[in-house]
């Protein structure tokens, strides 16, 4: 294999409880038990690069939308070894608030966006309240600078980010929803991001309450299973059991290796 990276996910935050009702469009009637939801952005490394996938929110969105930040992503990353100015390339999955906070803090860095999540977060969609609000004014007008500063590169359906690394867009959750295509030693793991904020969402075919399009996440989940070709090869976006399943790659923040084989299989 030409480029095998290597990927781990950090995570910076917890909300809990969540019950069914709050993780699930149409919630199994049977269903009571409460569950986390974990925050994470996602560190790919190899050929001699870092690339990182979203970047969290901070202390100020934190409080604004009463979330309890463990710590900020940017800190996360630093007690993995890794800083900012290293950071050459951010895939942006999307603008809502928890993964596209914290642009102003890498100098680097050129950002990768689909063109129609630009379009969606600053279009007329946005003057309904229920849509606009998993965005942050903020962040989206940080956005607008770094175009203006040529610092974005916009793709349209699929890009390459580097030889490897793909982007994908899948739309639902998020009009310009992307998922992250990498090539691993075990094949290639897709970065579902919010395409799935847990295992049961694409499992059971069920949406998560957040939601622009319907029949887009649908498609999603078949292009998220096409894509990695493997069940063991989608990672969630938000699902605790990704820390549980997956090795700790560091003693200093929660960070997991998802190039390695998780300790749980979820083919049938």
């Amino acid at each position: 294999m030409g480029n095998a990276y290597e990927i781990y996910a950090l995570r910076y935050a917890t909300m809990s409880p969540r019950t069914p009702h709050l993780n699930f469009l149409v919630p199994d009637p049977h269903e009571t038990t409460a569950q986390d939801l974990d925050y994470f952005v996602w560190l790919i490394r190899g050929g001699g690069r870092d690339i990182l996938v979203d970047t969290g929110f901070n202390a100020e969105e934190a409080k604004a939308r009463s979330r309890k930040l463990t710590l900020n992503p940017v800190d996360a990353l630093a007690g993995f070894g890794v800083g900012v100015e290293a950071i050459r390339d951010v895939i942006v999955t999307h603008l809502h608030y928890d993964h596209a906070g914290n642009l102003d803090r890498f100098p680097n860095a050129r950002f990768h966006l689909q063109e129609r999540e630009m379009s969606y977060a600053t279009g007329r969609c946005m003057c309904n309240g229920l849509l606009r609000h998993p965005f942050s004014v903020e962040h989206v007008t940080t956005m607008v600078r770094h175009v203006y500063g040529e610092r974005v590169t916009f793709h349209s359906g699929e890009g390459e980010v580097a030889p490897g690394v793909t982007v994908h867009r899948v739309g639902g959750h998020s009009d310009g929803l992307q998922v992250v295509r990498v090539e691993t030693a075990r094949g290639p793991v897709v970065l579902a991001s919010d395409a799935a904020h847990y295992y049961a969402n694409l499992h059971k075919r069920s949406p998560f309450p957040i939601v622009y399009n319907v029949g887009d996440m649908a498609q999603g989940w078949e292009t998220v299973e096409r894509l990695a070709g493997h069940p063991d090869r989608f990672i969630p976006g938000h699902d605790p059991i990704v820390s549980e399943i997956y090795p700790r790659a560091s003693d200093k923040v929660d960070a997991f290796a998802l190039h390695l084989a998780p300790s749980r299989s979820f083919a049938k």
